[in-house]
């Protein structure tokens, strides 16, 4: 006979510590963020109307903030509505009442098509992370660059030939020849209507992988000050102009990258904005690391390895190596999402530390 597993009041008791910790968390956020901003930016874009029955349409800044709800508790637009309707903490945050009911999916779902169309939340992830950096959260001393791999489940099916990523490795061939290989291959895939073409083959670590690349900048301890979205064949290599592109690093700044950026060009691009290049020395055919790069590199590792932790954690807390959406437009806003997620994530232990630091 199968045991039925009552609820015991131990159960009620973690259940009130998992409400009580999520709505503290929801609260430091409050205090943390001034909306108004946001709420301003939002509404220029956003276009409310009236709903079905007559009623003002909800604001920009709710469904923004369900967005938020949505990325750190990796739940669907269906499953947001339902727990935003559940849970006391949950709509308080997105500052509902007990009698208000949470929009539906097909208005969030909206919501979030407009504001990508529109590049709002390029915008929205500026203005908080200039409110993070005001509180001291964000400290631009440093910065760090990397890539990651999203991978897709609207793969094609079909025979095809795959674009190799070889900027991971110790590549005895030149920047110029990888580069002259990377513009011969051609991608031929068999396409459907349920396949997305705005993503691509990659060859990664002798594995196929369909999807997009996520290419992040970092300040020193890790916290998401850019996002760039390509396709994942796109090589980093080549990227690094567009990737820096609308990112404000104060002259003087350390620049850190794995060997896959480190080129001539890169190079002279940090020179120009006058960041101090702390990309990892690169071996080359018949001229192998001395001794002097070898113990650069070592220095550099110490520093670089808190972008990996921060894509780490973004695939723990919100399983970001999986593509949610169809079309670069909408995978851009994904990664954005999570950036500004994971940012506000951290946040409060950040302040709490730096506090510590200025007790003592």
């Amino acid at each position: 006979m199968k045991l039925i597993k009552t609820p015991s009041f131990a159960d009620d008791i973690c259940e009130i510590r998992k409400r009580k910790v999520k709505s503290t968390f929801f609260k430091q956020i409050n205090l943390l963020i001034d909306w108004r901003p946001i709420t301003n930016i939002i509404n220029k874009h956003y276009t409310k109307g009236e709903s079905i029955t007559g009623k003002p349409a909800y604001s920009g800044l709710l469904l923004f903030k369900m967005s938020l709800l949505q990325t750190w508790y990796g739940l669907s637009d269906y499953e947001v509505e339902d727990r935003i309707n559940d849970s006391i903490s949950f709509s308080s945050f997105c500052d509902l009442s007990i009698e208000e009911t949470a929009p539906d999916h097909s208005t969030l779902s909206r919501f979030r098509k407009e504001l990508t169309q529109k590049g709002v939340y390029e915008k929205v992830f500026r203005e908080m992370n200039k409110q993070l950096e005001k509180h001291s959260i964000i400290v631009k001393t440093g910065a760090i660059v990397d890539a990651s791999v999203i991978d897709s489940p609207f793969k094609p099916k079909g025979r095809a030939t795959f674009e190799v990523e070889t900027d991971r490795m110790e590549d005895p061939r030149s920047t110029v020849e990888l580069e002259k290989e990377q513009e011969e291959k051609q991608l031929q895939k068999m396409t459907h209507g349920s396949v997305d073409t705005d993503a691509a083959w990659l060859k990664k670590a002798g594995k196929l992988r369909y999807g997009y690349k996520k290419h992040i900048v970092t300040e020193s301890e890790g916290l998401v000050i850019g996002v760039t979205t390509t396709a994942a064949n796109v090589n980093e290599i080549a990227n690094l102009e567009d990737v820096l592109e609308d990112i404000e690093l104060p002259a003087g700044c350390y620049f850190y990258g794995d060997k896959g950026y480190k080129s001539a060009k890169n190079d002279e691009l940090l020179k120009t904005k006058q960041l101090k290049n702390r990309i990892l020395k690169k071996a080359k055919k018949g001229n192998p690391l001395k001794e002097s790069e070898k113990r650069f590199n070592k220095l550099c590792g110490r520093i670089r390895f808190k972008v990996e932790r921060t894509f780490g954690s973004t695939r723990i807390w919100f399983n970001s190596n999986k593509a949610r959406y169809f079309g670069i437009a909408k995978m851009h806003t994904q990664n954005l999402m999570e950036a500004m997620a994971y940012n506000l994530y951290r946040s409060p232990g950040i302040i709490a530390r730096n506090a510590q630091k200025i007790a003592k």
